[in-house]
């Protein structure tokens, strides 16, 4: 028995390790999340003949969404039929991905397990638009907080901080500008920018301050993005697009 915790990166099969798209080649069932437009492409990669596919994404809180309970649940029985499963989740299994509930319910029934790293949209997403996230003299550090629940976040931490990531902040944006404005005394010029989609074909960006952040992006639809704060967004140069 045993399953890989595989990170399918931030789109396509380029943007996925060779050690991930190896395991998935040997799995006899894939259980995956929604992985955008890019899903066929990297699930094309289980060629295992007779492999079981089935999808798990989240939709958002909707009724119909799987719950992160009946997840832990599938992959725990499918490995119990002798099924060698490939857990395959969205950018890394170590960020934001609810990894630990699956490896406790693993644990808990004795199937071994494997963690393949991917590139997390908190990397690839700034240099995808040209923002490297550390610098000798504009960014010595950087932190990466997920905002899908700002009001549990203590924003006075990010005071010291020079390079703020910010992921899942579409709709809570302007909160996060506010309280970064108030709590981390970040300046109103502080450079920033969003990107929606990074690394994928219909990827946006937007540039600008904490002062007018929220103004340009006002009736986008910003969900899945990235938000960067701090100095380094100033080093932004032309990105190359490869054919």
């Amino acid at each position: 028995m045993s399953v890989f915790l595989i990170g399918a990166g931030p789109g396509g099969v380029d943007q996925m390790t060779m050690g991930a798209a190896r395991a998935l080649a040997r799995c006899d069932a894939v259980v995956h999340d929604d992985l955008g437009a890019s899903s066929s492409d990297v699930l094309g990669l289980a060629t295992k003949e007779g492999v079981e596919v089935i999808a798990v994404g989240k939709r958002g809180g909707a009724s119909a969404s799987w719950q992160q309970d009946d997840i832990c649940n599938l992959i725990v029985q499918l490995a119990q039929r002798g099924k060698k499963v490939a857990r395959l989740k969205g950018g890394c299994p170590s960020v934001f991905a609810r990894v630990s509930d699956e490896i406790s319910a693993l644990r808990a029934a004795g199937v071994s397990y494997k963690m393949i790293p991917g590139i997390s949209s908190a990397l690839s997403a700034p240099l995808s638009v040209g923002v490297p996230l550390t610098d000798r003299d504009l960014g010595r550090h950087f932190s990466v907080t997920s905002a899908h629940d700002p009001d549990g976040i203590d924003f006075s931490a990010f005071a010291g901080i020079d390079t703020c990531v910010f992921l899942m902040v579409g709709k809570s944006l302007p909160v996060v500008v506010e309280r970064l404005r108030r709590d981390a005394r970040k300046p109103s010029t502080m450079t920033c920018c969003v990107i929606r989609n990074g690394m994928q074909a219909d990827e946006r960006s937007w540039f600008g301050t904490l002062d007018d952040i929220v103004e340009k992006t006002s009736g986008e639809s910003l969900s899945p993005c990235v938000l960067v704060v701090g100095n380094v967004v100033t080093l932004v140069g032309d990105v190359m697009t490869l054919a």
